[in-house]
């Protein structure tokens, strides 16, 4: 397909796909097939998903705060079976409060095997000692003590939420805050930087910028494998090729992980 699809082409598509268009879409803006928008973003994922799992070593970061955020392939998980699909797919985030860099993510079910292999992955790319925040699902307790043993200030973000009867039970509809606390779980962590606010806001990022995790539409994922090209080459282009309007920098040159911005064409290169 590379030696078909000019260069051009195939970077107006994956830049397109990197910012929340869909197949369709971006086969109508380019004239290109959506099977070969579908086999080209593929192929840059998987060079992303390399990318990331490379560049993201002996990092020098220290402040980091962990989220989930939801989406489904073939089905959600109540048609699962009768779909003979995968299900609800939950991708465990990792980011930096200071240099806003994903160091780290794991794509699979919300449960204490995949909360174990996020916080592994994690610890095997810091270099120091470093301050954890999350929300207070169960299982991370375990698995962060499963990581980073001792060499983590561990705190938790405790949210009490209004049970709505008025809101009909299966509608989205966020509940209402009550009271946020915050619970030092192991080590001595900053209380006041104790915090899930950046990464919430990120997966509010990549929510827009991923057509796949758009909720109420049809552009979800048929496959485990569509779905980890998409994220990865979401993440890649977060952090290698997108300016932070809050740092001026890329995530990456914030945590010295690049010198420069990547530019678009490097990735897709880089899946040659």
């Amino acid at each position: 397909m590379a030696n078909i699809l000019p260069l051009e082409k195939q970077v107006m598509a994956i830049h397109a796909l990197a910012e929340g268009s869909s197949i369709r879409s971006i086969e109508r803006m380019t004239g290109i097939h959506q099977d070969t928008i579908g086999r080209l973003g593929l192929r840059v994922g998987a060079a992303c998903e390399k990318l990331m799992d490379e560049k993201m070593r002996n990092l020098e970061i220290t402040s980091i705060q962990l989220d989930e955020i939801w989406g489904f392939v073939g089905a959600k998980q109540k048609n699962a079976r009768r779909a003979k699909a995968y299900g609800d797919v939950w991708t465990w985030i990792a980011l930096d409060r200071k240099t806003k860099l994903i160091p780290s993510y794991v794509i699979g079910k919300r449960d204490g095997y995949h909360a174990n292999m996020f916080m592994e992955d994690l610890a095997a790319r810091v270099t120091h000692r470093v301050q954890i925040s999350s929300d207070s699902l169960r299982v991370y307790r375990e698995a962060v003590e499963r990581g980073f043993g001792t060499n983590a200030d561990y705190g938790q973000i405790v949210k009490s939420f209004a049970s709505d009867e008025s809101v009909p039970q299966g509608k989205y509809s966020p509940a209402e805050v009550v009271s946020v606390s915050k619970e030092i779980v192991s080590g001595m962590p900053v209380e006041s930087e104790i915090c899930t606010s950046h990464v919430e806001k990120q997966n509010h990022t990549l929510r827009m910028h991923c057509r796949r995790l758009t909720r109420l539409t049809n552009a979800f994922s048929k496959k485990l494998e569509n779905f980890k090209a998409a994220v990865a080459l979401n993440f890649a282009y977060y952090n290698f090729v997108k300016i932070h309007g809050s740092i001026r920098y890329t995530p990456a040159m914030a945590a010295g992980v690049s010198p420069s911005i990547w530019k678009v064409s490097d990735l897709v290169e880089m899946a040659q």
